[in-house]
């Protein structure tokens, strides 16, 4: 499945897997920092190598290079905007690449938590929700959590870029 550049499209095509991206935006915004957390902790090492050529760290170099100089208050605020798409500097930086490019970010992030990345607190309980959310996604196929996960890193960050209208939309056929 390739990303579309219509980020109102949905990857998440199926009734099971819609509900899943449902269930993760009815989470609190450090509930959904938790939930990437964990996903990558379980599932990093096959949700990253889905599509390595289609992924270009070279665009974000904000998100995974700039970012890593910042305290541990600011990484975690920049997260919170992203996840709550705020209209911020690294927000929008984040919304202007491509799902396999934020999932990316995650990933590296993921990886980079407690170290060059602000940490997981030890005392926080995931909750049923999240749990409920994580196992749910553990039970699908892996197509379809690409899918999950696309559609969610998608649907985070900040841009004011609209998709081009259609012909079918505006009425007008396109001129040379």
């Amino acid at each position: 499945m390739t990303a579309s550049y219509d980020k109102t499209i949905a990857q998440a095509q199926t009734a099971e897997t819609q509900k899943l991206v449902d269930g993760f935006n009815a989470l609190d915004t450090d509930a959904k920092l938790a939930w990437f957390y964990l996903v990558y902790k379980k599932m990093g090492d096959s949700i990253t190598p889905a599509a390595p050529a289609a992924a270009e760290p070279e665009l974000a170099p904000i998100l995974l290079e700039d970012y890593y100089k910042l305290s541990n208050e600011q990484q975690l605020a920049i997260m919170r905007d992203i996840v709550n798409r705020k209209d911020t500097e690294y927000s929008r930086a984040y919304g202007a690449i491509k799902e396999n490019n934020q999932l990316l970010v995650w990933y590296a992030w993921a990886v980079a938590m407690g170290k060059e990345v602000v940490g997981w607190d030890d005392s926080y309980q995931p909750t049923k929700e999240i749990n409920d959310l994580l196992s749910q996604i553990e039970g699908l196929e892996f197509e379809q959590q690409m899918s999950v996960f696309r559609t969610i890193a998608g649907e985070l960050g900040y841009t004011d870029v609209k998709p081009i209208e259609t012909q079918a939309e505006t009425g007008k056929t396109s001129s040379l």
